[in-house]
């Protein structure tokens, strides 16, 4: 298999009194819209039941935006959140990155609507697309950006409306997915270099578009012309992501000179919980160490790993100090991990 590996520049090998730039989480924002679906609300249109969703996901419900509510929206929501939390104002953003697949519109970029809204002029903003695994890929870019010197403090959200390219008629997709936002804020600080550092302390991202097939969407502007819809091999999904979650988690722990007994908590992306139950026993970790929000939130795709990381905030479960390893895998195939400590 041919992978495509890129590590964030904090990854580079330094000895233990070097002074670096680490990219430091200080503020975690969500939103969800108020539109709350329960599972048995799909058995009067499906051959479905709260019990067949359940055994098969773990989700119990999840929720759906308005009509006149977009992604933009959902996002600008979780930005003024962390921004609140980080007790800081927009003007002191240097950029902010979106990670979607379901934007208002093909362009402008959700990125920069969401600039205009909070007020955060003096920064540039753009979107990234890697699907459920563009949270990940965000998150190194901005990581990127922070250790370069190109950003001090960057907003980064995970946002989508998926339920805009559902198939209501097919069980196998429909029942999974919701939408959501969830917004991190990372600021450059001095770090040693060690593995004690806080921040992001490595990154790990993968591709193969071999395998495309598996999941995609039947739309797009230069083929169809329309959004189309979600299609998806559910099994084939299955057995790639459990495999390959768990080999970017332990190649993310390495890079960083750690491993997973080091972990205090896995945030997976939140598709389901059979998906997070084998990456959790192929890295030897019990569940009581991973953050699990799928049951109420669905598969929100880039949005749920941010989505995971301000609830468990907000539970009070992650702590300063914390060693978290996230990971994701979406269409494309794209997969990734990144190692941090809270």
């Amino acid at each position: 298999m041919t992978d495509s590996t890129v590590a964030g520049a904090s990854d580079a090998p330094r000895d233990a009194t070097s002074k670096i730039t680490r990219a430091v989480v200080i503020g975690v924002g969500h939103y969800l819209p108020e539109n709350v679906v329960e599972n048995d609300a799909f058995t009067k249109t499906l051959d479905t039941s709260d019990e067949w969703i359940r055994t098969r996901s773990g989700i119990e419900r999840r929720h759906f935006a308005a009509k006149d509510e977009y992604t933009s929206d959902l996002a600008t929501k979780a930005a003024e959140a962390a921004l609140a939390n980080a007790g800081i104002d927009a003007e002191s953003l240097d950029a902010i990155i979106v990670a979607t697949s379901t934007p208002d519109f093909t362009f402008p970029s959700v990125g920069t609507m969401v600039q205009a809204r909070i007020g955060a002029l003096k920064a540039y903003a753009f979107d990234v697309q890697a699907v459920c695994a563009g949270f990940v890929y965000a998150l190194a870019n901005a990581n990127a950006l922070i250790v370069s010197g190109q950003a001090r403090r960057i907003l980064v959200i995970g946002a989508e409306t998926f339920s805009r390219i559902m198939d209501w008629t097919d069980r196998g997709t429909c029942v999974l997915f919701g939408d959501g936002a969830g917004a991190l804020i990372l600021e450059g600080q001095p770090g040693t270099g060690g593995t004690e550092d806080r921040g992001i302390l490595s990154t790990d991202l993968n591709a193969d578009g071999r395998h495309r097939e598996l999941l995609f969407v039947d739309g797009g502007v230069s083929t169809t012309g329309t959004a189309g819809y979600l299609r998806m091999q559910g099994n084939q999904v299955f057995r790639h992501a459990v495999e390959k979650l768990a080999q970017t988690a332990e190649a993310a722990l390495t890079k960083a000179g750690l491993s997973a007994s080091d972990v205090d908590w896995i945030v997976p992306h939140q598709a389901n919980i059979r998906i997070i139950q084998g990456t959790a026993r192929k890295l030897d970790l019990p569940m009581e160490r991973v953050i699990v929000t799928v049951q109420d939130h669905g598969n929100t795709s880039a949005a749920s790993i941010p989505l995971a990381l301000s609830v468990g905030a907000a539970e009070g479960k992650l702590k300063q100090g914390d060693l978290i390893v996230t990971e994701a895998i979406g269409g494309g195939l794209a997969w990734g991990a990144i190692a941090l400590r809270w």
